[in-house]
C-alpha cells in the first residue's frame, strides 16, 4: 500500500471519536505518525489500537487543552522527541447549549470560548517552532457553516467558530512569505458524529456521511501546495 506521509509526524486534537479519531486513522494509514490528543484515555487507546492494527504507528496524548500548561507540556513532549511537525489538525471544540443569545450561560461561554478560541491559538504558538521546522507544515483548522451564517440558537458556538477562522486567516497571512506552512480552514459539513447527533437528536444519522469520507478530504488535502488560506466544504 502507497505511504505518502511516511516519515511525516501528525497531531490531531480530539481524537479519540468522529472526525478527529477518523482523520488520525486516516493519516496514520498513509504513513504518518500520529500523535493522538483528547480527555478521555480510553477513546485514545482504541484508535492507537486501530492504526497500530493496520500497519500504522500512533502515541496518545490525553489531557484537557483548556488546562493550565498543558498545550506547553505537550509542545515540551514532542519537541524532545522530534524535530519537526508537519500536520497540525486542530479538531477538538465544544458545542455547548444551544441557546438564544439573552440566555447563554456565561460561565459555560467562557469554557466553551477557552477551548474554541484560546486553546487554538496556545495550540499555534506553541507548535509554531516545529512547523516551522517542517519542510512544508500544514495546520488544519476545522470549522462549521454557522461561521459565516448565523443560525438562531448557534450565536455562542457560531462566534467561537468564526472567531477561530479569523486568527487562522491571520496566521496564514504572517507565515505565508516567510516559511513553507499552509494553513486551510475546513468545514466537514453535515457529517454523522456524537456532536451533530447532540445538535440535532431527531436527525436520521444513516443520511449523513461518516467521519471518514472527512478523514479521507483531509488526506488529500495535506499532501496539496494549496494558497494559505484555502477553503475546503466537504460535500456528501
Amino acid at each position: 500500500m502507497d505511504k505518502p506521509l511516511s516519515g511525516k509526524l501528525a497531531l490531531v486534537t480530539g481524537a479519540s471519536r468522529g472526525i478527529g479519531a477518523a482523520t488520525a486513522e486516516t493519516l496514520g494509514a498513509a504513513g504518518a505518525h500520529v500523535v493522538l490528543t483528547a480527555r478521555t484515555a480510553g477513546g485514545l487507546e482504541e484508535v492507537e489500537e486501530r492504526i497500530h492494527a493496520a500497519g500504522g504507528s500512533a502515541t496518545i496524548a490525553p489531557l484537557d487543552l483548556a488546562e493550565n500548561d498543558s498545550i506547553a507540556r505537550l509542545a515540551e513532549a514532542i519537541g524532545g522527541r522530534w524535530a519537526a511537525l508537519d500536520i497540525l489538525v486542530l479538531n477538538a471544540a465544544m458545542l455547548g447549549t444551544l441557546a438564544p443569545v439573552p440566555a447563554i450561560d456565561a460561565k459555560e461561554f467562557a469554557r466553551l470560548l477557552t477551548l474554541n478560541i484560546m486553546a487554538q491559538q496556545q495550540l499555534i504558538a506553541a507548535f509554531d517552532p516545529l512547523l516551522r521546522a517542517s519542510a512544508g507544515g500544514r495546520v488544519i483548522g476545522l470549522t462549521s457553516t454557522v461561521a459565516q451564517a448565523p443560525r438562531a440558537y448557534w450565536g455562542a458556538y457560531g462566534a467561537s467558530k468564526a472567531a477561530l477562522e479569523t486568527l487562522l486567516l491571520a496566521y496564514a497571512e504572517e507565515v505565508a512569505r516567510i516559511s513553507a506552512i499552509r494553513v486551510a480552514i475546513v468545514n466537514p459539513g453535515a457529517t454523522a458524529t456524537a456532536m451533530r447527533r447532540k445538535a440535532y437528536p431527531g436527525e436520521d444519522q444513516e443520511k449523513l456521511k461518516g467521519p471518514a469520507v472527512v478523514g479521507e478530504a483531509l488526506l488529500k488535502l495535506v499532501q496539496q501546495d494549496f494558497e494559505t488560506g484555502y477553503r475546503l466544504t466537504v460535500e456528501g
